[in-house]
Formats: C-alpha cells, structure tokens, sequence
C-alpha cells in the first residue's frame, strides 16, 4: 500500500488518482428503486416480505445507502390511495419500480410507460392488461403472477377436507381490490362436486366480515375461503377473530394468515416471491429490459394451524399434514 501511494505521488498524485476515483464513483453510482407495498409499515407480515426483497438486493450486490436508494411507499388498500402514492412515486423517476398487487401495478401502468416495473402477485397479468404475453412480456412491466384460476376450488376442497360436515361455504373478497373473475368458476364447479352451498360474501369492512362470519356460523356445516385480495390481508385480524369467536373454519390464501391464528392456509409463497423479485430488479438495473423477461410463476405452499384447529373441534386428517410444508403447534 505505501509503495503504491509513492508510485502515485512520483507521477503527480492528483493527476494521476483523478481517473482511478472517477472509476470507483461511477462503479458506485447511486440506483433509485421505487417499492410500492400494500398494508401499512406495522405490520409484520409486510415487513418480512420487504426484507425479503432487500436481502435478496444484498446478496446481488445492492446495498440501500450505498449503491441504491429505496423510494418506499405504503397503500394500503384504499384505491384512492393507491392512484396518488403511484402518482408520487413515479415522480421521483426512480430506475425500477417493485409494485406489490394487482392495483398497485395498474396505477403504476397509467402512470408511466417508460419506468420499468416489477409486479407482484398479479392473478392474471394478460387479462388485466400489464403485459402482452407471458413469455415475452413487451412493454416496461414483467413480474411474478398468480396464474392459477382452480386455486378457488382448492380452498374449497381443502376446506372441505379439513371440516368433512361442510354444507355452506362463502368466499370472501372485496369487489372493489379482488380478482373476483379468476377465482369464482373453480369455486362454484368444486361446490357442486361437493355437493356444498356456494355463498358469495363480498365485503367492504370489518362490519361487514364480522356479519358475514356470523351468519356463517349460525348453524353448523358453515365455512369460508378468503379470496388472494389486499383488502382482506389489509383486515386479516378481524377476519380470523370472527372465525374463532364464531367457531367456522377457513382456508386463506396466504402463510401470514395462518401464522396469526387462521386455520389453514395454501397459496403463494410470497417471501420466496420477493426474495425472487430481486433478482429481476437486478437484471433490469444492470441493462436488462423487462419487454424481454418473462412473467415468472411462484410456488405455493400450505400451513396448518393446529392450535385453531384444536379449538375448533377439528381433528387435522393425516392427508394435509403429509402435505403442509409447515405445521403451526
């Protein structure tokens, strides 16, 4: 090392370190990425996803303070909302935008189409309009979706099998936030095979939900599936206290539900998603453009709770427990 600084100091030290310093500022330009997240800051299940993300940043070599700046905005899930923290977002011009849901990457689209966007959990992102195809995405969006329209009949059948003396079964969603299209065929068609009454239960607050569960539970044979809907993450406490405080069981569709008391769960894995999502914002921040990354489909996973189970009567039937990937005790 001090050879190396004579060396610089005999050629004229200023001259000559000018270049090496312009190098290692421009290896460690600053790279602005917006993230867009639903829910609010407090809540923990929001929080393991975005470190998640950030770790995932870390492993590929992006560091917040560093070598990026993270422009991190809260929805919500209130569409209003939405639309004006998009807005604002898109107006700090950041390099890549991670967006969180279906409604976050809507807002994002009619506010840009040059930023190049990273969504997540989209139900059908062809449908909706984000992107061309699948495989070759075009435009300035790609991402991960949820491309499986029979998980509405999965709940169902899980549900059925996890409560044999189901007779009415609801499904659960916000009109205004949930992919009400994607999921209600395979929900009817698995009622009729299962010889279950189907009940639509869409709702707009906690109000709601509770009426909705509490009808649900007035006789026996009562049960729920809560639609993949930021509204019904966003208002996961009251739903899964309306549940055990009325004694009707229900399947949810992601691992957070289940982690705070819900019975069961299967649907995305959705740390695994956003630690996935990274490397994607990766690519797309090293020269990558995202017309040219296809749509990514992630895995899905099931947890069972068995404390609520035991306090819903319920005994877990070997079938699921062989099939959880995790067992809440």
């Amino acid at each position: 090392m001090i050879r190396c600084r004579e060396f610089i100091t005999l050629l004229g030290g200023a001259a000559v370190g000018w270049p090496f310093s312009a190098r290692a500022q421009q290896s460690e330009r600053i790279r602005r990425i917006g993230v867009l997240m639903w829910g609010d800051e407090n809540d923990p299940g929001q929080k393991a996803l975005l470190s998640a993300f950030i770790q995932g940043l870390s492993e590929l070599g992006w560091t917040d303070g560093r070598n990026v700046r993270m422009d991190l905005r809260w929805h919500g899930s209130d569409i209003n909302r939405i639309r004006a923290v998009a807005q604002e977002l898109v107006g700090l011009q950041p390099h890549v935008i991670l967006a969180s849901s279906t409604p976050a990457t809507i807002a994002l689209q009619q506010e840009t189409g040059t930023i190049p966007i990273v969504f997540m959990g989209v139900s059908d992102p062809v449908a909706s309009g984000i992107v061309e195809r699948l495989d070759r995405p075009g435009g300035s969006i790609t991402g991960f979706a949820i491309l499986e329209a029979p998980l509405g009949g999965k709940w169902l059948e899980l549900l059925s099998e996890i409560a044999p003396g189901l007779k009415r079964a609801a499904i659960m969603f916000d009109p205004d936030t949930a992919p009400v299209s994607v999921y209600m065929p395979s929900f009817e068609t698995a009622a009729r095979s299962l010889s279950v009454v189907p009940i639509i239960a869409p709702v707009h607050s906690d109000v709601g939900i509770e009426t909705a569960i509490i009808d649900l539970g007035r006789k026996p044979g009562g049960g729920f599936v809560v639609m993949p809907d930021i509204s019904m993450s966003v208002h996961r406490a009251p739903i899964i206290l309306a549940a055990a405080r009325n004694n009707v069981p229900a399947v949810y569709p992601f691992s957070y539900f289940a982690r705070d008391g819900g019975l069961l769960s299967y649907g995305v894995d959705l740390v695994d998603t956003y630690r996935r999502a990274a490397f994607y914002v990766d690519r797309i921040l090293r020269g990558e453009k995202p017309a040219e990354l296809p749509v990514q489909l992630p895995r899905n996973e099931m947890l069972v709770n068995i404390k609520t189970a035991r306090a819903l009567g319920l005994a877990i039937p070997p079938s699921i427990l062989l099939r959880a990937d995790e067992v809440i005790e």
